[in-house]
């Protein structure tokens, strides 16, 4: 059976097809015969959700949203597709402002990503924001969406500055781990696996993947979905990176600190932040478009 996109109707009178949920991430057969065919996706989240940094060679961002709406879609033959993701947002403005937009567009898939922005912030508190996730989880999945949400990687292989967050990280992920088993949602640990980590698949400001890694989210998705054609291969380690001597690190060290460091705490010493004044890229759930 092949689905064919409906056009957007707008609203809460809009009914998703009734379909099984994917397995979660096991590899068993079960898990990789895809019969589920969904008719619209909608994502919510923040800056990693919206696709920086994966140029789309139109003065825009891509990232793994599009990319896995696009495996989706190039399977079914069609799909929906809606990005309500803006950059610097907390999970708590995630809830307030996203969550309402999306339940209205009546997605049958759904990505919930969110803890980054709060993992930066002083009053982070890990319960708070796994509670806040939940939320949104267990609304979308009360829906009848199919939810999938990911843990974050941890990022001193990445960032080394970032030590001291690192805390921080394990127990949001363990908070997330922990919901998201009692939601309905499915979870895809990138925690577990060390490539996530690998400073070759996020992008010169640190935060964000570059094209490589949003193109592995993707892949990791659709095999977390149940897609046809993708295996656990991007859970697979990257080729030995040449060692880098002192003064190669040192240099790289200073330039990211001068190009991204600095603004940053110099943006949010100020009370700015890189979503003010922004909307989403993708606010109406538009057919998915296959080259």
């Amino acid at each position: 059976m092949r689905l064919t996109c409906a056009p957007y109707r707008g609203g809460r009178g809009y009914a998703a097809p009734h379909r099984p949920r994917p397995a979660d991430g096991g590899g068993t057969a079960a898990h990789r015969l895809f019969t589920v065919m969904w008719q619209r996706y909608v994502a919510i989240g923040d800056s990693t959700t919206e696709g920086l940094d994966d140029p789309d060679d139109a003065g825009g961002y891509r990232g793994w949203a599009d990319r896995f709406a696009e495996a989706v879609a190039r399977e079914q033959g069609g799909l929906e597709y809606a990005n309500l993701a803006i950059r610097g947002r907390t999970t708590a403005r995630i809830l307030a402002e996203q969550l309402p937009v999306a339940l209205d567009l009546a997605p049958d898939l759904c990505t919930v990503v969110a803890g980054m922005n709060d993992v930066l912030r002083p009053s982070f508190d890990a319960r708070r924001i796994a509670a806040d996730v939940a939320t949104m989880q267990r609304a979308l999945v009360g829906q009848g969406a199919t939810v999938l949400t990911f843990t974050l990687p941890d990022p001193v292989p990445v960032m080394p500055l970032a030590r001291p967050l690192r805390g921080r990280v394990v127990m949001l992920n363990a908070a997330l781990r922990r919901v998201t088993a009692e939601t309905g949602a499915t979870l895809l640990d990138f925690a577990a696996h060390p490539v996530a980590s690998d400073p070759r698949l996020w992008s010169e400001d640190r935060l964000h993947a570059n094209s490589a890694g949003h193109e592995r989210i993707a892949a990791a998705l659709a095999y977390t979905a149940g897609l046809p054609g993708y295996d656990d291969s991007w859970t697979r380690p990257l080729a030995v990176a040449p060692r880098r001597r002192g003064h190669e690190v040192l240099r790289a060290e200073l330039a990211w600190t001068r190009r991204h460091l600095l603004p940053w705490l110099a943006r949010h010493l100020r009370g700015r932040s890189s979503g003010d004044d922004r909307v989403a890229k993708r606010p109406v759930p538009l057919p998915v478009e296959l080259t």
